[in-house]
């Protein structure tokens, strides 16, 4: 049988810490060989300018760099145009013809919204979900998803009430990146915001 492969796909604006609860989740409750960590090139359900994807890309590889089964792909910074799931999940079920099973680990409001994504009928075809909640609450598909059938799986998290929005928010009023970590951002992150200066005052939220 070939590799189970999860997907993490996300701005990672900054990464924080609850990314990486999710991904190590999903390794210690599902059966993954690895994790492929996604950060988008354009995300079109955003009208924010989103940091430089470089920087986005290296945070991620720094909070990443303490699990060989986490891997950093590129995909879709390197795509020109918007990046839509779907598209990605074709180009890597392409190269990767030998996995037996593709995992999409998102979290319980990326399901509830995920008939607005594009191509979700097909998307639901090509993978299994993984939908994070908390325990024991048991996920409650959309309207839209029950007359469609997909897989899914519950995966257990607890509360992570942390969000990229909130760092960036207080890293723009003046906190200092270290002040975050590591209970809002891995060390390993901070460390790279307070290096390269992001989301400083004055910055862009």
């Amino acid at each position: 049988m070939g590799p189970r492969v999860g997907l993490m796909g996300g701005s990672f604006d900054p990464v924080h810490s609850a990314h990486v609860a999710l991904a190590e989740s999903a390794l210690r409750h599902l059966p993954l060989d690895e994790v492929r960590w996604i950060p988008v090139g354009q995300a079109w359900q955003k009208a924010r300018r989103l940091a430089d994807a470089n920087h986005r890309a290296a945070m991620v590889q720094a909070a990443i760099a303490h699990e060989p089964r986490f891997v950093l792909d590129l995909v879709e910074v390197q795509r020109e145009g918007p990046s839509f799931t779907l598209d990605t999940v074709r180009a890597l079920q392409a190269a990767r013809p030998e996995a037996s099973e593709w995992v999409l680990i998102i979290g319980l409001d990326q399901y509830l919204n995920l008939p607005s994504w594009q191509g979700w009928q097909e998307l639901l075809q090509r993978v299994t979900l993984a939908v994070a909640t908390r325990e024991p609450f048991e996920p409650e598909p959309p309207q839209a998803l029950r007359a469609f059938p997909h897989r899914m799986v519950h995966l257990p998290m607890a509360p992570q009430a942390v969000s990229s929005t909130e760092v960036r928010e207080r890293l723009a009023g003046g906190e200092s990146p270290e002040s975050l970590a590591p209970g809002l951002i891995p060390v390993s992150v901070a460390r790279y915001i307070a290096n390269h200066q992001l989301y400083a005052p004055g910055a862009p939220r």
